[in-house]
């Protein structure tokens, strides 16, 4: 996109309605709150109705492989975000993108809420994957859109607009995880459903008046003759993996553990050939390039960082069911509320960072090392919840507050790491694919979570020490590391910050 255009749709934003930011801000701050309480709600249930016995509840799937499946899952979530991203800058923009990717998320927490069977669980799988693949990286480069590229409100917006994500986020745990946990599991994602509803609702109504010319513009249209070459590549595309799908189940080679397997090959092969495509392209200039050379280590520290944080749902989640003392101050704690503490400190400490950027101006640290403080927090989580272990042996329930603490410093590093990445990604990408790099950012939490499923199998109550301490001191030597060698990163970002 030129920056004509970019100038254009910055003008045709009201810069002044909501908290002093863009009015813009408000719709896609709504429309991605219910976005997030939809898969955040559906979340804090999911890896509990996949392994429960059917008898209460669930599909009955063994534990380990659930774990596996729920990582598997995440990935590709953001994995899917490059075909989101990749429509938004070359069929018909990010507006678009947003709206049919609410649709298709809505449907398939419709098809979780029937009462069905595993086939019927994958098939929703496919809807709120490639849902979300259009709507979350493309919801994200919209707020990049609303503000002009030295306003320096932008840090400061894309940190409210992350509260909003987690605003949704804490509220979805309690309600739909209190309703799937104590009543049914497929009332709770009817529950889910409704909550995507509400942000397509709010998105419809208010984006006409408040975002102006926002994502409205296609970045890299195709001309007529591309449009016919890709859409036969991709009609063979879907034709032969169709193909090979219907030969390779039958036949006992594509099976859950073969797939988690292919998931994470891809996890790191996509991200790898994108870099190399952006890269190599006659498209991106000369500044762009070296821009892409320093967005390298920051992808490489979020895939380390997202490692850790989407844990949360999975191994934590299992910790809190299995581990915990959940009778505590005369009440039980259902375990899907803990998925709630990671969103409730964002909301509290958010505002905070938002102002300490701000406030900090020109003083505030680089971008690098921001990161860096990112992964040393996200390290020191991991090995604080290996100290129950430690203490009171592997047998004993450990107390709640030792995971609300471990959630606690996850956070702090979350907030270093998270709103700041956004706001990088949209000042570092090259302008023929804006939105594709904010996709390539979240592929950082698609490879994480393709090498979590291939290492969650590894956790039992008999490992956990080793398991804590062995990804939490990896996390801290690469936030070292990183740290050192922020300079000459910032160098090749050519002037942003």
């Amino acid at each position: 996109m030129s920056n004509l255009n970019k100038q254009k749709i910055v003008a045709s934003v009201p810069q002044k309605g909501f908290f002093g930011h863009p009015k813009g801000l408000f719709t896609l701050f709504f429309t991605e709150f219910w976005e997030r309480f939809s898969y955040y709600g559906m979340r804090a249930i999911l890896v509990f109705y996949m392994y429960y016995e059917v008898s209460k509840g669930g599909l009955g799937i063994e534990e380990n492989t659930a774990l596996a499946i729920m990582s598997i899952y995440g990935s590709l979530v953001y994995m899917s975000g490059i075909i989101g991203g990749w429509l938004a800058d070359r069929v018909f923009g990010t507006s678009n993108a947003v709206f049919y990717g609410g649709i298709l998320i809505m449907l398939g927490h419709i098809v979780l809420a029937v009462p069905g069977s595993v086939p019927m669980f994958f098939v929703s799988m496919v809807l709120i994957v490639l849902g979300t693949g259009l709507l979350k990286p493309n919801v994200s480069s919209v707020v990049g859109e609303i503000y002009s590229e030295e306003d320096n409100r932008r840090d400061s917006g894309f940190s409210i607009f992350y509260m909003g994500i987690n605003l949704g986020g804490f509220l979805a745990p309690l309600i739909v995880g209190t309703v799937g946990m104590r009543y049914n599991f497929h009332l709770g994602f009817g529950i889910a459903a409704v909550g995507m509803f509400l942000g397509l609702l709010v998105f419809i109504f208010t984006k006409k008046k408040n975002l102006g010319l926002a994502g409205t513009l296609i970045a890299n249209p195709m001309s007529p003759s591309e449009k016919k070459k890709v859409y036969t590549i991709i009609g063979l595309g879907a034709a032969i993996i169709a193909i090979i799908i219907a030969i390779t189940i039958p036949a006992g080679i594509l099976t859950i553990n073969s797939f988690i397997a292919l998931v994470g090959i891809l996890g790191i092969l996509i991200p790898t050939i994108y870099f190399i495509v952006m890269y190599r392209s006659p498209k991106t200039t000369a500044v762009e390039r070296s821009r892409i050379i320093a967005y390298i280590p920051l992808f490489i520290a979020s895939v380390m960082f997202w490692a850790i944080q989407e844990q949360g749902s999975t191994i934590l989640a299992n910790y809190a069911d299995k581990r915990t003392q959940l009778d505590f101050a005369g009440i039980h704690i259902s375990p899907a509320w803990f998925q709630s503490l990671n969103p409730l400190f964002i909301i509290i400490l958010a505002p905070v960072f938002a102002w300490l950027w701000v406030k900090l101006g020109n003083r505030q640290p680089s971008i690098p090392k921001k990161f860096s403080l990112g992964l040393l927090f996200a390290g020191l989580s991991f090995l604080v919840i290996l100290l129950p272990a430690y203490i009171g042996g592997e047998d004993a329930l450990v107390h709640p507050l030792w995971l609300v603490l471990s959630y606690f410093i996850v956070v702090l590093g979350e907030l270093c790491l998270s709103p700041v990445g956004l706001s990088a990604t949209t000042k570092l990408a090259p302008a023929a694919f804006s939105a594709q790099t904010m996709s390539l950012w979240f592929l950082s939490n698609a490879a994480a979570q393709a090498i979590n499923a291939q290492i969650v199998r590894f956790y039992t109550p008999e490992t956990e020490m080793v398991y804590f301490g062995t990804i939490g001191g990896a996390a801290i030597v690469l936030s070292i590391l990183l740290f050192s060698l922020s300079p000459k990163i910032q160098g090749f970002m050519k002037g942003v910050r």
